[in-house]
């Protein structure tokens, strides 16, 4: 994994890579997700969408606002 890339660096489909430099730590659906949600005692959030990905763009930049 790319420093400055999150887990889906290694995906093939556009719409996962699309969000590889996001500075949100996102997995793709499978057992890595759920293991470590489990592990840390946190829910998933599952994006479906354009709806879910609008909140991906929003957290993107408050964690970019919050990093200065």
């Amino acid at each position: 994994m790319n420093k400055n890339s999150n887990h889906l660096i290694s995906e093939k489909s556009p719409y996962l890579l699309q969000h590889a430099y996001n500075p949100v730590d996102w997995y793709s659906w499978g057992d890595e997700a759920f293991k470590k949600a489990q592990k840390e005692d946190k829910p998933i959030f599952l994006s479906i969408g354009y709806s879910t990905c609008h909140w991906c763009h929003v957290m993107e930049k408050e964690l970019k606002m919050n990093m200065h």
